[in-house]
Order: C-alpha cells, then structure tokens, then sequence
C-alpha cells in the first residue's frame, strides 16, 4: 500500500466514523431554537438525542452479520440511503414527536458507517497497527466537535435549524459517493456466515465469551460514557446555566475538542514507552482522578465556567488517549468474523454511553453537578473492569492475541 493511498484510506475511514458524531456535534447549538419553534422546554428537546443514541446502539447489530454474509460495502450503501431519507425527514418535521422518530431512523443509517470503518480497519491493516490507525482516524473524527457545532451554530441563527438537516443531507451524500468511487472492498461476500437467528447469536456469543473483547469493550464504553454525558449535557450547562450564546457554546465545544483529539496522537509517544494496558490503566486513573476533584469543587463552589471548561478538557484528553487501545484490544482477537465483532463492540461502547446521555438528560439541571457524578461513577467503575479483567487475562496463559499484550 502505498503512503498516498493509506491517506486516503484512513481520510475515508475516519470520515465514516465521524459521520454519527457529526449528526450529534452540528445540531447540538440549534437546541433553543427547536424549543423555540415548537414550544417546548430544551430538556424535551433532548430526548431528540437520547433517541439518536438509542438508534446507534441498536442498529448495530443489524450491521455486523450483513457485512459478514455480503460483504463491506454493500451494507453500507443500504445504511447510508436510509440516513439520507431520515434527514430529509427531520427537515419537514411538523412536531417534537417526529423528530425524536426520525432521528432514532437517522442514528440506525448512520451506525453503519462506524461499524463499516472499523470492521475495515481490522480489514485493511496489520493487528499491531489498529491502536495507530484507530488513533489516525480520531484526527479526522476530530473534526466534528471542532467543526459540527459552530457550523451548526452558524446555521441555525442565520437560515433556522430546519437547514442543519439539509447541511447533513449534503454530507452524507458527499461521503456515499465518496465510498461508490474510492473504497475499495474490503472482504467479499461469504454465504458461509448464515443470517438465521440461530448462527448470529451464536456468531455474537463467541465475540462476548471472549475475556479480551469483553474487557475492553465494556470498560471502554463505561469511560466513554463519561463523555457522552458530556455532549448530553453541554447545551444544558452552557447555554441554560452559565448563559452564553449558541455560537460561544460551539467554540467553547470545539476548543474542547482539541483536547480529545491531540491527545489521541500522543499514544504515537506512549506506545514507544509502555504496553497498551498500562496506557489505559494511566488514562482511566487520571479520569478518575480529575472527576473526584471536579464533583468535590463544584460542591463547594470552587468551580465556575472556566474551571469546568479545564476539567473537562483533562478529562476528554484522557479518554483520547484511552479510546485508541480499548477499540484495538477489543478488535485484536478478531479476523473472519470482524463484523460481527465491530458491531457488537458498537453495540456495546454507544449502549453503554447513550444510558448515561439519557440519564444526564433526566436530571434537567442546569449546573454540572449531575455529569460530574456520572463522569466520576464511570471512570471508577471502568477503573475496576479494566483491573479485574486484566488480571483474569494475565491468569490464562499470558494470553497476548495478535502480538498486543493485554493489560497487566
């Protein structure tokens, strides 16, 4: 593979990760003036983006067994068409009602990009080199929080937040043709991967009944969901409780962005220096730290925006940090069936994290008070998984799948 054609791959790669996260990021600012067109309180408007983590949970078992059984690209051109129905959909929405609908439609399209992506990775490129590559596409990745909410921002006070649909309509158009003409197919059709009921859930028990993939899938979804309580939440806290504008909010959401994703790039420093395991028990520690000491402040009153803009940027960087590792570990076992696996990974990192946007949503508070509580439950109980797990795994023969060593 040449350089030129592993930038392109990669660029492709992470643009069909980012598309989900940019569903979210872009119409995050247009939250009042949803609330405002159909009369309602922003704390409704949110359950538009619980509906939205709901559907990318879900969908992502619909995907897996389909890109085993036909192949990459096939399941994801179905994918894609459906997301461009639903925004089309969101556009002419008459009420609340049907936008959480057709959001929930919208989030199952768009699940297929992600599971598509990193399905291709394990594809396309050498197992000790997932943790890198994974770590590539977050630059791309990073691009919706840094770019999504001012666009969105922009958008919304200039045309109305009917026009954010048609802005992602236009992308993922873009990104569908991109794919027809410039990705290659990854793995042909095998009709030995049956889509009987039967072998797909025994397809999905072997992924959950091995230790490696269940260790740092769910401990990673467990941290991530930190931080998608996070993006829940942010509009809330911002906008509603420290009061600054839509277009403010979308670059205090991108300037923390950069921590996430810069982060990310520094495993390239990490990975010389210490095994994948001992980045994520850094990482998680550090997140755990950082969220005691932001719950402890904010109940004293220690904390106002600019301290909780720090904190959140030391905590998003560490989850940068740890992301990469947990994807590639969880994938590390995985060749033949590695979409199934990368659905249920998905399944599993965005179930995990939609509960706790749900959640967050539920407190309709406008302080940071309940996120600091889920960023601090999370980042102990993922703490506590990744210990336990690897120390099972340290116990079963030194296991190290694929030549990445698990934690320990």
């Amino acid at each position: 593979m040449t350089k030129q054609r592993r930038i392109l791959l990669i660029t492709i790669l992470g643009a069909l990760t980012a598309l989900g996260p940019f569903s979210i990021d872009m119409y995050l600012p247009g939250f009042p003036a949803i609330a405002a067109s159909f009369g309602i309180s922003i704390s409704k408007v949110t359950l538009s983006l619980s509906s939205f983590f709901l559907g990318i949970s879900l969908g992502q078992i619909l995907y897996g067994p389909l890109l085993d059984r036909y192949g990459r690209k096939n399941p994801l051109y179905a994918g894609l068409a459906l997301y461009l129905i639903a925004s089309a959909g969101c556009y002419f929405a008459p009420n609340i009602e049907t936008l959480i609908a057709l959001r929930f439609v919208q989030a199952v399209g768009s699940c297929a990009a992600g599971v598509v992506s990193m399905a291709m990775v394990r594809d396309l490129f050498p197992v000790e080199e997932n943790a890198k590559i994974f770590a590539l596409l977050l630059l791309v990745l990073g691009a919706s929080p840094m770019i999504a909410p001012t666009l969105g921002g922009f958008i919304s006070s200039a045309f109305g937040w009917h026009a954010i649909f048609i802005a992602l309509f236009i992308l993922a158009l873009a990104i569908l043709l991109t794919t027809v003409f410039f990705l290659p197919e990854s793995r042909q059709a095998d009709p030995r991967h049956s889509l009987r009921a039967g072998p797909i859930l025994s397809g999905f028990l072997a992924v959950l009944k091995n230790p490696q993939f269940l260790t740092y899938s769910v401990g990673g979804g467990i941290a991530l969901s930190g931080l998608f309580a996070y993006v829940t939440d942010s509009p809330m806290i911002f906008m509603e409780g420290y009061g600054v504008s839509n277009r403010t909010y979308g670059w205090i959401f991108a300037a923390l962005a950069i921590g996430f994703v810069s982060s990310s790039q520094l495993n390239r420093f990490f990975e010389s220096r210490f095994r994948p395991g001992q980045i994520i028990s850094g990482a998680i520690t550090c997140m755990a730290v950082t969220s005691l000491i932001f719950l402890y402040g904010l109940e004293h009153n220690l904390i106002n925006i600019y301290g909780t803009a720090a904190v959140l940027f030391i905590f998003l960087s560490c989850m940068g940090i740890l992301n990469p590792h947990a994807a590639a570990l969880s994938m590390a076992p995985f060749e033949q069936n590695a979409g199934t696996a990368a659905s249920l990974f998905g399944l599993v990192q965005w179930g995990i994290a939609g509960l706790s946007g749900f959640a967050v949503s539920m407190f309709q508070s406008k302080t940071p008070v309940p996120l600091a509580i889920i960023m601090t439950v999370s980042a102990l109980l993922s703490m506590m998984i990744f210990y336990t797990g690897g120390r099972v795994l340290k116990k079963q023969l030194k296991i190290s799948t694929g030549g990445i060593p698990v934690m320990h």
